[in-house]
């Protein structure tokens, strides 16, 4: 008999048990789903206020100093053309020169190659001008053509366009896109008859740097375009609330 007793003791207890770990994760569970995630977006255009602009020349010639003192000269005259236009001297950087042998190929009456024969040495450099002067630059690069009436080759390259206070723009975006995030939660809770507790977490996504105006698409990783002067950056926030 005690011994039966003592059974239902410890199932009611069992019982007892269960039913406080049930309401608990219950309790739990609900506590869980009591919170709102918004996303808020932080957007802002601006103008490029520096600019990287490359271009690239060569020269070429059987004996090496011959074509190091045609490829000299090529250099002099860019540089004055540059400076001519205003360009500061100290912003026109040349890269070091590449050099290369050169070889023609050889082949028997059959076309079948035979061997190869020394031609020469092609000599190659690049200049490399940044500047704040973003439309003095711009506007260089795209008449630098003009050089060609003096018997130079120069490869223009299309320049690259940079923000330098980004940093300072990043953090007015995401002032803007936490506020954009807290209006929305706000509006969400209302119309859900509820209210907003505190704030549990927070997060923010990778910044995207398109052309402005554009279809350019977010990567994953972050956009960041320099071919465009006008450009858009965008973030967004993560908010976490409870309710």
């Amino acid at each position: 008999m005690i011994k039966s007793h003592i059974g239902t003791i410890i199932i009611a207890i069992a019982v007892v048990i269960s039913a406080f770990l049930i309401a608990r994760s219950f309790a739990s569970r609900s506590k869980t789903n009591d919170v709102l995630s918004v996303t808020g977006l932080g957007e802002e255009s601006f103008t490029s206020d520096l600019i990287v602009w490359q271009a690239s020349f060569s020269a070429s010639g059987y004996e090496l100093p011959e074509a190091s003192n045609q490829l000299e000269s090529t250099r002099s005259k860019i540089k004055k053309y540059l400076t001519g236009k205003g360009v500061p001297a100290e912003d026109i950087v040349f890269s070091a020169v590449d050099i290369q042998k050169q070889f023609s190929s050889n082949y028997d009456d059959q076309g079948r190659y035979v061997s190869s024969t020394f031609s020469g040495y092609s000599l190659s450099q690049t200049l490399r001008v940044e500047s704040k002067e973003v439309d003095k630059i711009e506007k260089i690069s795209r008449e630098v053509t003009e050089i060609i009436s003096q018997g130079i080759e120069l490869t223009s390259n299309p320049p690259d366009y940079y923000y330098t206070k980004l940093a300072e723009l990043k953090i007015k975006m995401i002032e803007n896109a936490t506020k954009d995030a807290k209006e929305r939660a706000e509006k969400v809770a209302k119309n859900a008859g509820s209210s907003l507790g505190s704030l549990k977490s927070a997060s923010t996504g990778i910044i995207q740097i398109t052309a402005k105006n554009s279809a350019e698409e977010y990567s994953w990783g972050g956009n960041f375009n320099t071919s465009s002067k006008l450009k858009t950056a965008s973030i967004t926030v993560r908010l976490n609330y409870a309710l």
